[in-house]
C-alpha cells in the first residue's frame, strides 16, 4: 500500500500555528507551497538553469528533489534555506558527453549538504527499481520543490540567512553548514509553510542560440503542518506529504472537471487516503492540446513534453509494493518501462486528421497505438516516417516518434480513452461537502509543454538563425459520479 506522512507523526514533528483550513490545488497565478518543474535536460549540449523565488516577506526551508525521467528517481536531494524576499538561482549542465548531469550554483542562499562550488554531480546511489544503473539515466528528468516550513521571524535561523543582517553589505549569510546544523539541533524555528513560492526553468544551448523558458506548476494548499524531523534532515519529505485540516481522510484535492464533452467545469472537491491521490487529482487530464510545426522549408521541429509527476509512486513496486497501480496501469520493469496506452487525433491547418489508437469512419486507416513507458516522456512530431533515437529540438531519450498529416496543426491527446473508447485510466476519491459517494477522475495526472525550433539558413549571408518558442499544454478533466446529497 502507499505509505504516507502519517499526520499525527508529522504533528508530533512540527512547530505547528493557527492556520485556515486547506486543501492541495493548482494555483494558476503560480504561487504556492510546492513546485513542480516539468523538464530539465543537459542532451544536446543543453544547459537547464533555475530561478525559485520567495516572494513572501517570511524565510523558508525547502526541499529540493531531481528525479530522472525514465522512473523518477531521486538523483539529488538537498535544502535551500531562502530569506524573506529571497531567489536563488542554479544550472544542471553536463559533466562531459557522455556523463552525469550536475548541479552548479554561485548563490549566496544556504543549501545543505552544501552545493560544492565546483558542482555537484547527480547520483545513481538511490536508485532501487531494478533498472539501469548507468549515469547517463540522470541526463533528463523533473524536479520538484516542497516547503518544508516558515522560519520564525527574528529566530537564531532568521538571522544567520538573512544575508544583509548577518554580514551587512556582504550580500552571503554566515557559515551555511553552521546555519543547518544549528536549526537541525533544535527544530524550533520552523512553522506552518504560508504560500510565495514561484519559479521558472530555462533550457538554454548557447552553441546554437536557443533558449527555452518555462514556468513551474505551483501546488497550494500541499500542506497544513509544517515538517521537520532530525531523523530525515531535508530529505524524506515528497509529494506524497500532501495532506489537508479539511479533509475526512488524509487530504482533499480541488479541481475542476466536467461530466460529458462540452460541458462546463465545475469545482469539486474530493478526499483522498493517500496524500500523493490528491496531488494525481489536481494533475488529473483526460486530454491534452498543444500545437506542432514540422514545415520542412522552415527547418522546423517539435518536441511535446509529457511528464506524469506522480507516477513512481504507483509503478514503483519498490516504494509502492503491494498498492494499486491507478490510474496507471503496468508496474515499472527492467530494463526501464511502465507503459502508457493512450490516443490521438492530429488535426493539419485544414482540418484533415490522423487518428491514432482508436477507429475512425471519417480519418485515415488508425497508426498502430503507441505508447509513453516513461515518467518523463518526449513526444518528437516528424515530417518524416523515420525514427531517430533522439528527440528533434530537445534531444531527449526518452522518445516517442509521431508523424502528423500536415507541415503544422494541433493535437488532442487521449490519456483517458483506450482503443475502444472505453476509460482506460481513473482515479477515485470520496466526494465531500454535504455529499456522500465517489468521484471518480478519468485521465493521468499530466503536466508539460509543447517546444518548437526553426533553423533559417538563409537570414543573412554567411549567418544560421535559429527561432523557437514554448507553450504549455492545454488540457481538460472529466469525471463520473454516484454521489447523492446526505
Amino acid at each position: 500500500m502507499h505509505t504516507p506522512l502519517s499526520i499525527a507523526a508529522a504533528i508530533a514533528l512540527s512547530a505547528l500555528i493557527a492556520t485556515p483550513a486547506a486543501a492541495v490545488s493548482l494555483n494558476p497565478r503560480g504561487l504556492g507551497q510546492a513546485l513542480v518543474y516539468p523538464y530539465y535536460t543537459v542532451n544536446k549540449s543543453q544547459d537547464t538553469l533555475i530561478s525559485l523565488v520567495n516572494s513572501s516577506d517570511r524565510g523558508k526551508l525547502v526541499t529540493v528533489r531531481f528525479l530522472e525521467g525514465y522512473n523518477g528517481q531521486s538523483v539529488l536531494e538537498f535544502g535551500v534555506f531562502l530569506s524573506a524576499h529571497d531567489v536563488w538561482t542554479a544550472a544542471v549542465s553536463q559533466t562531459d558527453d557522455a556523463g552525469a548531469a550536475a548541479l552548479h550554483t554561485g548563490d549566496g542562499s544556504c543549501t545543505y549538504p552544501t552545493i560544492p562550488l565546483a558542482g555537484q554531480p547527480f547520483s545513481t546511489g538511490l536508485f532501487n527499481d531494478g533498472g539501469s544503473q548507468d549515469v547517463t539515466r540522470t541526463r533528463e528528468g523533473s524536479f520538484e520543490v516542497i516547503a518544508m516550513g516558515d522560519i520564525v521571524r527574528g529566530s537564531p535561523t532568521d538571522t544567520r540567512i538573512t544575508r544583509q543582517a548577518s554580514q551587512p553589505g556582504a550580500g552571503l549569510p554566515n557559515d551555511c553548514p553552521a546555519t543547518a546544523e544549528a536549526y537541525l539541533a533544535t527544530l524550533a524555528d520552523l512553522v506552518v509553510p504560508t504560500s510565495g513560492l514561484f519559479g521558472s526553468g530555462s533550457i538554454v544551448n548557447v552553441g546554437e542560440g536557443t533558449f527555452f523558458a518555462y514556468t513551474a506548476d505551483a501546488l497550494t494548499g500541499f500542506t497544513d503542518i509544517a515538517f521537520s524531523s532530525p531523523t530525515t534532515g531535508f530529505e524524506g519529505v515528497s509529494l506524497t506529504a500532501a495532506n489537508s485540516s479539511e479533509s475526512a481522510q488524509v487530504a482533499r484535492a480541488h479541481v475542476f472537471a466536467h461530466l460529458a464533452p462540452g460541458q462546463e467545469d465545475i469545482p469539486l472537491a474530493i478526499d483522498f487516503a493517500n496524500g500523493i491521490d490528491a496531488v494525481s487529482a489536481v494533475f488529473m487530464s483526460d486530454k491534452l492540446y498543444n500545437d506542432y510545426l514540422v514545415a520542412a522549408g522552415l527547418g522546423a521541429n517539435t518536441d511535446w513534453i509529457v511528464t506524469f509527476p506522480t507516477k513512481h509512486f504507483y509503478v514503483d513496486r519498490t516504494a509502492n509494493p503491494s498498492g494499486s497501480l491507478l490510474p496507471f496501469a503496468e508496474p515499472f520493469v527492467a530494463p526501464g518501462k511502465s507503459n502508457v496506452a493512450f490516443g490521438a487525433n492530429l488535426y493539419d491547418q485544414e482540418e484533415a486528421f490522423t487518428s491514432i489508437g482508436a477507429p475512425c469512419g471519417l480519418c485515415p486507416p488508425p497508426l498502430p497505438i503507441p505508447a509513453l513507458p516513461y515518467q518523463v516522456n518526449a513526444i518528437s512530431f516528424l515530417a518524416q516516417p523515420d525514427a531517430p533515437l533522439v528527440s528533434g529540438v530537445l534531444g531527449s531519450r526518452l522518445t516517442t516518434n509521431l508523424v502528423p498529416n500536415g507541415a503544422a496543426g494541433f493535437v488532442e491527446f487521449d490519456l483517458a480513452s483506450l482503443a475502444d473508447g472505453v476509460f482506460g485510466h481513473a482515479l477515485s476519491g470520496a466526494t465531500v461537502d454535504g455529499a456522500i459517494g465517489s468521484h471518480t477522475l478519468y485521465g493521468l495526472p499530466a503536466t508539460g509543454f509543447m517546444v518548437y525550433n526553426i533553423v533559417n539558413a538563409n537570414a543573412q549571408a554567411g549567418r544560421l538563425a535559429n527561432y523557437g518558442g514554448l507553450f504549455r499544454h492545454a488540457r481538460s478533466s472529466s469525471y463520473n459520479s454516484d454521489t447523492f446529497s446526505r
